[in-house]
C-alpha cells in the first residue's frame, strides 16, 4: 500500500490550503482514512477521520469548524480542506489508512501511513 500526500506549503494566517492523499495497492473504498499531524518536538496527533463511504466524519476539537475531510473513492483520494489557518496549525501532515471501515482517532488503528507534507502558517 502506498499513500502519497501533497498540497502542503507556506500560507498566511487566515488562509486556506487543501491537502490530497492518493492511495494505491489496496481497495481504497473499503477502509476508513485519517489525517494526523506532527509539530516539531510534539507527538503525532489526530486531526480528522472519515469512514469508508464518506458518510461519517470526526474532527479534533482544535480544527472543528475550520477543516473538512472528504474522499473520492473513484479517484482513491482523500482530502483535507483547511480554512482559517492559524500558526499553531504548522506541522507535517500525514494521511493514513484505517484497519477497518469506521472512523477512529486511535493511531494504532491505522496501518499504512504516507510520507507527510509540510504545512507552515505564518503570522
Amino acid at each position: 500500500v502506498q499513500l502519497q500526500a501533497s498540497g502542503g506549503g507556506l500560507v498566511q494566517a487566515g488562509g486556506s490550503r487543501r491537502l490530497s492523499c492518493a492511495a494505491s495497492g489496496r481497495t481504497f473504498s473499503a477502509y476508513a482514512m485519517g489525517w494526523f499531524r506532527q509539530a516539531p518536538g510534539k507527538e503525532r496527533e489526530f486531526v480528522a477521520t472519515i469512514s469508508w463511504t464518506g458518510g461519517s466524519t470526526y474532527y479534533a476539537d482544535s480544527v472543528k469548524g475550520r477543516f473538512t475531510i472528504s474522499r473520492d473513492n473513484a479517484k482513491n483520494t482523500v482530502y483535507l480542506q483547511m480554512n482559517s489557518l492559524k500558526p499553531e496549525d504548522t506541522a507535517v501532515y500525514y494521511c493514513a489508512t484505517g484497519t477497518g471501515r469506521y472512523t477512529t482517532t486511535r493511531k494504532y488503528e491505522y496501518d499504512y501511513w504516507g510520507q507527510g507534507t509540510q504545512v507552515t502558517v505564518s503570522s
